[in-house]
């Protein structure tokens, strides 16, 4: 059986936040929005438990293996039995955060063993999975390793219907961008992101455009040197390598319509300047992407939202969006599938 033609392996995220709810939600409107078949590691109660307080229309049918997922989904949401806890929206606690701990290890398994056509996960708690012995700054880098990889090879993108960023640094301090910047980075990030835009998005010849760092993108030195010393020297290496880039471009024009139109990702040189325009635009359908890995993993791009947990207001547009990207991936990446 081609990858494409298996379910998707979706995590259940923190059970006290909105991440249950959500998954609940994309069974029930999985005829409406063209979802395709997945299953959930563990947490059957807090799915059933969930699904009831917010009205969703979600039977749950406990499977023991992931070949009974793409039978068993036109009855119920399939439910790989093991891990699970008590349903406590809104208080996160550390049985909580183990189960979310195991779901999403169990479900990076299943893709690994080939199991699932792509991963999907719910929104975690850091500070959760921090009390229960998760060493790792998020699940990208968890990802990056569990796959063998250095989190210099996973890249985060950012997806909409309308926009893709790449913050090029993330989880770092603003003032410890400049020095956390290099030529090096902006070329090999800038490769995996060409690379996975043809593999997994069908983009045959993709076009990046490369922000600037500082106002005006320097303006010739007056504003700062990094562009001149740090990022033009890249894109230069970048084009001899025969990569379709252009910039660096000011970072308050690059996300008018116009300039959108123009390109296929921007690649940005921290988060906010990637998340911002993202989230302005796409809030409710944007998804988080990791780049680089051996399996396609996508997530929504918001988090755990425990202060609506439960109570039936939160949309799950992005956990629809992150479904349907990971299977349009899956289609892509084994086309013959």
């Amino acid at each position: 059986m081609g990858s494409a033609a298996l379910p998707l392996a979706v995590s259940l995220g923190d059970p006290a936040g909105i991440g249950p709810e959500l998954i609940a939600h994309c069974w029930a409107r999985r005829a409406e929005r063209g979802i395709a078949p997945f299953f959930v590691v563990g947490g059957l109660d807090v799915i059933r438990a969930a699904a009831e307080a917010v009205g969703a229309d979600c039977p749950v049918i406990a499977i023991g293996d992931t070949s009974e997922a793409l039978e068993a989904f036109s009855e119920g949401l399939p439910i790989l039995v093991g891990e699970d806890c008590d349903y406590r929206p809104a208080q996160p606690d550390e049985q909580g955060a183990a189960l979310a701990m195991h779901s999403l290890a169990e479900a990076t398994r299943m893709a690994l063993l080939g199991k699932a056509s792509a991963l999907v996960t719910a929104p975690v708690a850091k500070s959760q999975l921090g009390k229960v012995g998760f060493d790792f700054p998020g699940q990208t880098e968890f990802l990056a390793a569990v796959c063998g990889l250095s989190p210099y090879d996973a890249v985060m993108m950012l997806a909409g219907p309308s926009l893709r960023t790449v913050p090029l640094t993330v989880h770092i301090p603003l003032s410890q961008v400049s020095t956390a910047l290099s030529s090096e980075l902006i070329q090999h990030k800038a490769q995996i992101v060409a690379a996975a835009l043809a593999r997994d998005f069908g983009i045959a010849s993709p076009h990046l455009a490369v922000a600037g760092l500082n106002p005006h993108a320097g303006e010739d030195g007056k504003f700062g040197d990094e562009e001149a010393r740090i990022i033009a020297p890249a894109i230069d290496a970048l084009r001899e390598s025969g990569v379709d880039v252009s910039g660096p471009h000011p970072g308050d024009a690059l996300f008018t319509p116009r300039a959108r139109a123009g390109y296929d990702a921007a690649l940005c040189m921290y988060h906010d300047q990637a998340l911002i325009p993202l989230k302005a635009l796409e809030f409710d359908e944007g998804v988080n992407v990791t780049l680089g890995l051996p399996i396609i993993r996508t997530s929504p791009d918001h988090g755990t939202a425990f202060d609506i947990a439960g109570k039936g207001i939160a949309d799950p547009g992005a956990m629809i969006a992150a479904m349907q990207m990971a299977a349009q991936c899956a289609a892509a990446r084994n086309p013959n599938a």
